[in-house]
């Protein structure tokens, strides 16, 4: 069987390289006024309302393992990554810019499947590549997004605004991304010396979906919007819970307290946790990268926010002077830590 071939980089240039790259990529936005290979895109926000933008970089080694991380899910992963703060602030994601620092290990072909990951989440979420660069890296791939959306300027949500007694809500579970590259993590450790590697990961498809390809939550802030509720703060959460609670609090000038028995956590971030003799719960505050919506909104909106059926209540807004504590079962108060992502093992 003849080998395929593998196209170097350099026999493309960059402008050839971001040509076939972005080859396909039609507007889905009447603000994108012209998309990626201008000198810069054209943007305008629908009349009455803001332009919202938020940038995040990924660096292989730190932020991915390409070992383990398919190129098409880091694409599409990305997007999410990226558009998932533009949702944080009740706004819509609209617009996409990606630039690229690769390394002469990385063939064409590579960048091509990271590329279609990327045109199959902008498609799926209705947003626009806009434009983007590529520079040579001497680390490894690096990955710089940034995202562009739009909201009125009235239903923008920042994580200032939180108030005494108000609800704090949470949309989907917590710890499936991290007990995923948990399980990653194994597996490539065992196998690291097996050839031909048969990774046991029946089971746990769901660990690995929330980790490898995470979902951008569009459908909450739709749903907000459909029940009439304009958050009073809101935070993606990224960094863990505990830590992105702690954010919020900080920048609302508040406390918190949340429920240990009302934390949602999956089935099966329960058992690898158990085979993994780890603790979910510590998963679940400070694994990170769920990319789940943490929001609050009055106290008089319960039932609405419990209509929605997407979304769980685990705790309220306190002063700022009680501080921030999960409460557990028992009524024992324990204070909430910033650890961010856990390393690997």
């Amino acid at each position: 069987m003849e080998k395929k071939r593998r196209t170097e980089i350099a026999e493309l240039g960059e402008f050839g390289l971001i040509d076939l790259l972005t080859k396909g990529f039609e507007p889905a936005n009447e603000s994108t006024l012209r998309g990626a290979g201008d000198d810069a895109a054209v943007i305008v926000p629908p009349a009455g309302e803001v332009m919202l933008c938020s940038t995040d970089t990924l660096l292989e080694g730190v932020d991915f393992d390409l070992t383990y991380f398919p190129l098409k899910h880091l694409g599409y992963k990305a997007v999410t990554v990226a558009a998932s703060d533009i949702l944080a602030m009740n706004a819509t994601p609209s617009q996409l810019l990606v630039s690229l620092g690769v390394s002469a290990k990385m063939s064409v072909e590579a960048l091509r499947d990271l590329y279609e990951g990327i045109a199959f989440a902008c498609k799926e979420q209705g947003i626009d590549l806009a434009g983007g660069d590529t520079k040579a890296s001497m680390t490894g791939l690096v990955l710089n997004l940034t995202a562009v959306g739009h909201a009125a300027r009235e239903k923008v949500v920042y994580r200032s605004g939180a108030q005494q007694n108000d609800l704090i809500c949470i949309s989907g579970n917590l710890g499936a991304a991290y007990m995923g590259l948990r399980l990653l993590e194994r597996e490539k450790r065992v196998l690291s010396d097996v050839q031909n590697p048969e990774p046991k990961f029946a089971g746990y498809e769901y660990l690995l979906e929330k980790y490898l390809k995470p979902r951008l939550r569009k459908d909450i802030v739709e749903a907000l919007a459909e029940e009439g509720i304009v958050p009073t703060s809101m935070i993606d959460l990224s960094d863990g819970l505990a830590s992105d609670l702690l954010q919020l609090c900080r920048a609302s000038k508040c406390g918190a307290r949340i429920y240990l028995d009302r934390m949602p956590i999956a089935r099966q971030t329960y058992a690898l946790a158990e085979e993994l003799h780890a603790d979910p719960v510590v998963a679940a505050l400070n694994g990170g990268e769920d990319h789940e919506l943490l929001f609050t909104v009055p106290l008089a909106m319960q039932e609405q926010v419990m209509r929605m059926g997407c979304v769980d209540v685990i705790g309220h807004i306190t002063p700022e002077s009680t501080g921030a504590y999960l409460v557990t079962p028992d009524g024992s108060d324990i204070r909430l830590k910033a650890q961010g992502f856990p390393e690997k093992e």
